[in-house]
């Protein structure tokens, strides 16, 4: 990593790097790749950050729900929920199965990439 790179991350917040190297990992442990649509990558890794930093874990961004705090506890959406983990089921589309019509062929994620859409 030269200078300018190692600058450039100590500009993003620790959260939003996290979830995309938890993003990478899961998806390249479990066989599924990202959106081929990488707006709606970027704007769920967002969230799951933002979840991350205010909650203390990274709850889905993608449902509502009426008390955030007892959703966290309960863990059953925080990120990979539930059905994701069961029936690889990710109703947000960050981890799509290689069948799914909007499914790439990418397992990692360039973070200026994401930037583009998120900040």
């Amino acid at each position: 990593m030269n200078e300018k790179e190692k600058y450039m991350n100590s500009n993003i917040p620790q959260s939003l790097q996290a979830m995309q190297k938890f993003s990478e990992t899961y998806a390249q442990r479990t066989g599924t790749f990202f959106c081929s649509d990488l707006s709606i990558t970027a704007v769920v890794i967002e969230g799951l950050a933002r979840h991350k930093d205010e909650y203390g874990a990274p709850l889905c961004p993608c449902r509502h729900y009426d008390d955030k705090v007892a959703e966290v506890s309960s863990a059953y959406w925080n990120c990979p929920c539930v059905p994701m983990r069961e029936r690889k089921e990710c109703h947000c589309m960050l981890f799509l199965t290689p069948d799914n019509a909007f499914s790439s062929d990418n397992q990692e994620l360039d973070m200026n990439s994401l930037l583009n859409y998120i900040g």
